[in-house]
């Protein structure tokens, strides 16, 4: 696991191109990289939201209990594991126009592997400033792209041109899974305490 992440943050192209001969399995991907990957993020805002708080400026801070936090990352980890594989089935769906598309679970393993840089952007949240974590948000969604747009076209066996449509698709949807997780990161970690008195209360 932790040498395809250098790999990929260090030479992609190569990198693509042994993820590729391996013929890995949804199973192998979800238990060696993206269990783990996504569990950076979410561990990193139980830490920050229970010991530092969400600082929202003009001195307004907000820490969540443990419990709540815990219930909070439990449903954020959740909804990181889905949006991978719903990032996969997006490019299943566009593959399927080329001559010998990959499968639906090489699709959700490319998926997995173009989130990496995401997951690794998740760490800031060990010190929960909005403004940081969005920061760090669009740093890892640019390295996303770049990884995106080198390896489509490897992984598809297609041109660089069509692989540039394939990725931009695939990216356009990858934008608003991000922006529905920001979302959900300050409802859940900014203000889950507060929700859930709203519900219960």
């Amino acid at each position: 696991m932790l040498t395809h992440v250098w790999g990929l943050m260090a030479h992609p192209h190569r990198e693509w191109k042994q993820i590729k001969e391996e013929r890995e399995t949804i199973d192998h991907l979800y238990a060696h990289h993206v269990l783990l990957m996504a569990a950076v993020p979410v561990i990193s805002a139980y830490i920050g939201t229970t010991q530092v708080g969400w600082s929202l400026g003009s001195g307004t801070t907000i820490q969540l209990g443990y419990l709540d936090a815990l219930g909070a990352g439990i449903v954020f980890y959740v909804v990181i594991l889905a949006a991978v594989y719903a990032v996969g089935k997006v490019i299943r769906y566009m593959a399927k126009r080329y001559p010998k598309p990959p499968s639906q679970s090489q699709c959700v393993i490319f998926a997995g592997y173009i989130a990496t840089p995401m997951f690794l952007s998740g760490i800031v949240a060990v010190y929960p400033l909005v403004w940081l974590c969005m920061l760090a948000g669009v740093i890892g969604l640019c390295y996303t792209a770049y990884l995106l747009y080198i390896g489509i076209p490897t992984f598809l066996n297609i041109s660089q041109k069509e692989g540039f449509i394939v990725s931009s698709t695939t990216l356009a949807f990858g934008v608003l899974v991000l922006e529905a997780l920001l979302g959900m990161t300050v409802l859940l970690w900014g203000y889950g305490e507060r929700i859930i008195l709203s519900i219960f209360g």
